[in-house]
């Protein structure tokens, strides 16, 4: 546990900051090792080397902290799919297969990530809530998409194009940390491609 010098001279909002994020990257080891069923205060203070009493100063509950460690992940996802999307060029085919890949990738480089992301994510209330905002947010992008490349289209159409899209990525990373998809992420990432430019 931390010893009572280990903060000496440290502001006290930075002590805080640094033990919370201490925290989280515990818990993200835990989850993303053992399941939802490992965090619980005992152990990620003992993964994180801090005294109980650190915990409640940054989390409330344990479900809480579970609701950081998604939301870090998600953040961490985030950038890395930007970051493909712009360096792709401003084609769509382009950016929609740099965006693929960058989720199959990330998910499976560290498996930990796939499993907070999606498998926990199926059976935990707080997680799910958190997927299913994620889930809603891509749905909305893709409608915006697709009323600025087919303008005349029927709403409809493209908000049923949108639901395909969300739907079918979730689906295609689950089966992809299953292992379902081979280990190839560039074939898997253009077959993923051409079903979603048939959208």
């Amino acid at each position: 546990m931390s010893s009572p010098t280990r903060w000496a001279g440290v502001p006290l909002s930075d002590r805080r900051a640094e033990r919370r994020v201490l925290l989280v990257a515990a818990a993200f080891e835990l989850l993303g090792t053992d399941g939802v069923a490992a965090v619980t205060v005992r152990a990620v203070c003992r993964e994180a080397k801090l005294n109980s009493r650190y915990f409640y100063e940054c989390f409330a509950t344990t479900d809480d902290l579970l609701g950081a460690v998604y939301d870090h992940v998600v953040g961490e996802l985030a950038d890395v799919v930007v970051e493909a999307s712009e360096a792709a060029g401003e084609r769509r085919d382009r950016r929609t297969r740099a965006g693929i890949r960058a989720v199959l990738a990330f998910t499976s480089a560290d498996p930990r990530r796939g499993r907070v992301l999606f498998t926990e994510a199926r059976s935990h209330p707080v997680l799910a809530e958190r997927l299913t905002m994620i889930q809603r947010a891509l749905y909305r992008a893709a409608i915006e998409e697709d009323d600025r490349r087919f303008p005349d289209a029927d709403p409809l159409s493209n908000m049923v194009g949108a639901a395909l899209f969300t739907g079918a990525m979730t689906e295609l990373v689950v089966q992809w940390l299953a292992g379902a998809l081979g280990d190839d992420v560039d074939v898997v990432t253009d077959f993923a491609l051409e079903r979603v430019l048939a959208f």
